[in-house]
């Protein structure tokens, strides 16, 4: 609800006034709560938003609109603000001795405004020497006083040049943290530098502030940089490569880059190597013979598919560490430890992965993989070879340590990840300790992170693949896992069998059966773990929430909030993430103690994940927590992640997002107790085998479908392969020579 101020046009209010008292601050995002006393008013009122270093007794002229906080009452939410010099003495004093300037108190503030009145602000600005004059500033201590000063006046200048340029609060405040100093200096300099510099500007906000500082629509850098944003949303559809003539007219089409300009672009690319070229086939050009690209890719994606194929060259190549291993023997010893008797494929798959110096085992629900897998690191460990267990995610590093009993790290924690300097502290050069290194769902690494993890491993150790190269492929650019598979030139196991306890699963059953392209079958009885339930589309979210709310956790016991798990084809739409994640909060935690930022609220007691990667918090995409405090006043909360608290200021929200339900992709690596999943035609065009197979694979106790049949059926029919452009099997190929012993 707005309250408008008398004179206000669409809820768009100004004020200024002095800040009397800061009641909380964020120094990460530069949210701030301040109470604030308007000039000729009798009252101070509250101002949330990002309002940076702002201090007690500084004057802001604050821009924004009125709202109403459930709790709280009026509040100003500042769309944009500047620091007003104060226009009394004593306000002078006040603001000067606000802590706004290091090394400036309360005393030494009313000595240098008695010292200098109202030449105060010209002697700051324009002859700081004068301080000596000051009774009681040594030398040393104008220094310093100087320098504060200088400090907080490049702030201000900075954060008044990037609002004046339509950059909200929130915006100029990372803005400034990245660059600092040199802020107004880098944006007059490369403008579209934000758009791969700071998180949550894209091509389109870079473009606009450009625009705004005058670049003009033809010039050069705005050219390449949209060229860049073109490579990068290909990119983010899963791909390394695009073909020249798609990428000049999607950056016709959708940047509105002319196609001259871009042609020369792409050159000047090309030229400085940010972007790699591909030769038309069949044959490489001769040396000195100028060609054109007939593709394209971010330099740094190409460099990682030659890096991932050399690395496996050199794997492949190298001498195993550790004693010679009698197989045989090795396989009694074991089976006579765990007391049971391998299937005749498990044994060959167990003697593979003793022998082979680097090996994929890949198969779906109830194949073995897990029993294969502990029997090899059994016997791998009594040889002393030192194991490295890790997966791509926190949920998947879990499960895998679960099921083998050793200690799983992630991939980034297992390459010792710096957050501050962007790099991994293991490499090339400074490998890992380890003779054998397993990496489970491996279906879910992208080219970087393949490539940064095949560098780290040093070239005697073995390697295990371990993945369902069925499931969806990864969520970055690649398909890592089918390349290395598709080169033939790595060992591969494939499992078929379902074993025997497994095949008495309808979630095993029904995932095979999606897998062979047949429709799944529900279990007879209501004590199964598989159903499809028919349902109209238009009642899907009604059926799915009375489901998750009641029905299951009266039949199995289990909590709705922690052991229910929605997947959702889409986002969007009828039925999709957003929707159900809404009814269902409404259902199952209405009234928790809220945060509000944006259209975004969260409650204490809510399922949250997290949805980009935060180093500084040890916190990945996919990351699954629940909120466990939140201050209304100041929109921030605490997340628990499986007993880890972690903090998030209002303005980090946005890494936040409701998780009683999401999509599909981001549960890859993940297992639930409950499995439901919408199928409505809506979602029609996101509707595929290995989409539908792997929401299945996901679900240990119980599997519900619940919508159309024709959309199962659109579902299961459609296997339609998600073609990645990549090259990573021909650079393995060129590689490694040799195919792989079959």
């Amino acid at each position: 609800m707005l309250l408008l101020r008398p004179g206000a046009r669409e809820g768009i209010d100004s004020i200024r006034g002095t800040v009397e008292r800061v009641t909380f601050r964020s120094e990460d995002s530069g949210y701030a709560v301040l109470r604030v006393l308007p000039a000729g008013g009798a009252e101070p009122v509250t101002v949330v938003g990002n309002v940076g270093a702002a201090q007690v007794g500084e004057e802001l002229s604050l821009r924004g609109r009125w709202v109403r906080n459930p709790r709280f009452g009026p509040q100003f939410e500042v769309e944009t603000y500047r620091s007003v010099v104060p226009a009394t003495l004593a306000g002078l004093q006040r603001y000067l001795g606000s802590g706004l300037i290091r090394g400036i108190g309360k005393e030494l503030a009313r000595r240098i405004v008695a010292t200098f009145g109202e030449e105060t602000l010209a002697v700051l600005e324009e002859r700081p020497e004068r301080l000596a004059e000051v009774e009681g500033l040594g030398p040393k201590r104008v220094e310093r006083v100087r320098e504060a000063w200088r400090e907080q006046r490049v702030v201000q200048e900075a954060m008044i040049f990037l609002q004046s340029h339509g950059i909200s609060p929130l915006l100029a405040h990372r803005i400034w943290k990245r660059y600092r100093d040199e802020t107004i200096e880098v944006l007059h300099h490369d403008p579209y530098r934000l758009a791969h510099d700071i998180q949550g500007i894209g091509f389109k906000t870079a473009d606009r502030i450009a625009a705004r500082l005058g670049l003009p629509p033809d010039a050069p850098a705005r050219a390449e940089a949209g060229l860049l944003h073109a490579l990068s949303r290909s990119s983010d559809d899963g791909h390394v490569w695009v073909p020249r003539e798609e990428l000049l007219e999607r950056a016709e089409r959708e940047l509105e880059v002319p196609r001259g300009p871009a042609e020369r672009a792409l050159d000047a690319l090309l030229l400085s190597r940010r972007v790699a070229g591909e030769p038309p086939p069949p044959a490489v050009p001769a040396p000195g013979v100028n060609w054109v690209p007939a593709e394209l890719a971010p330099a740094s994606l190409a460099a990682c598919e030659r890096g991932i194929a050399e690395s496996l060259a050199d794997l492949l190549a190298a001498p195993a560490a550790g004693p010679a291993i009698d197989v045989d023997r090795a396989l009694a010893w074991y089976e006579s430890q765990a007391s049971l008797r391998l299937a005749e494929r498990q044994r060959e798959a167990v003697a593979r992965a003793l022998t082979e110096k680097v090996l994929v085992i890949t198969g779906g629900p109830g194949t073995g993989k897990t029993t294969l897998l502990r029997g090899a690191l059994a016997i791998l460990g009594r040889k002393r070879l030192r194991l490295a267990l890790a997966a791509p995610t926190g949920r998947a590093a879990k499960r895998l340590s679960e099921a083998t009993g050793l200690p799983a790290q992630t991939i980034h924690r297992l390459l010792g990840f710096d957050p501050r300097g962007g790099g991994f502290e293991r490499r090339r050069g400074s490998p890992l300790q380890a003779d054998v290194v397993v990496i489970d769902e491996a279906s879910m690494l992208d080219v970087v992170l393949a490539h940064h993890l095949l560098a780290a491993i040093p070239p005697e150790a073995r390697l295990i693949l371990v993945g369902d190269v069925d499931q969806l492929p990864s969520v970055g650019p690649g398909n890592v896992l089918g390349d290395v598979i598709e080169s033939g030139r790595v060992p591969v196991v494939r499992l078929t069998e379902v074993f025997r306890q497994a095949a008495a699963s309808r979630i095993v059953a029904g995932a095979h059966r999606i897998r062979r392209g047949e429709a799944p079958q529900s279990a007879p009885d209501k004590g199964g773990d598989f159903y499809f339930l028919e349902e109209e589309p238009e009642r899907v979210t009604e059926r799915i929430v009375r489901l998750v709310a009641e029905d299951v956790p009266r039949r199995l016991g289990v909590d709705p909030v922690r052991d229910i798990q929605v997947l959702c084809p889409m986002n969007r739409g009828r039925a999709g993430s957003q929707e159900l994640n809404e009814a269902l909060q409404a259902r199952l935690n209405p009234n928790g103690l809220e945060a509000v930022s944006g259209w975004k609220r969260l409650r204490v007691g809510d399922r949250v994940m997290q949805v980009a990667n935060d180093y500084d918090r040890d916190v990945y995409n996919g990351d699954l927590g629940r909120i466990a405090a939140a201050r209304e006043a100041q929109g921030d909360v605490v997340v628990d992640f499986d007993g880890r608290l972690v903090a998030y200021g209002a303005a980090d929200l946005d890494e936040l997002m409701l998780a009683y339900a999401c999509s599909i992709h981001k549960a890859q690596g993940s297992e639930y107790p409950v499995v439901i999943v919408p199928l409505v035609p809506s979602h029609w065009g996101m509707l595929a085998r290995n989409l539908l197979y792997t929401a299945v694979t996901r679900g240990r106790r119980l599997v519900l479908l619940v919508g159309s049949r024709r959309a199962l059926w659109r579902a299961v029919r459609n296997d339609r392969p998600t073609l990645r452009r990549t090259k990573l099997v021909e650079r393995i190929r060129a590689a490694v020579r040799s195919p792989a012993p079959a």
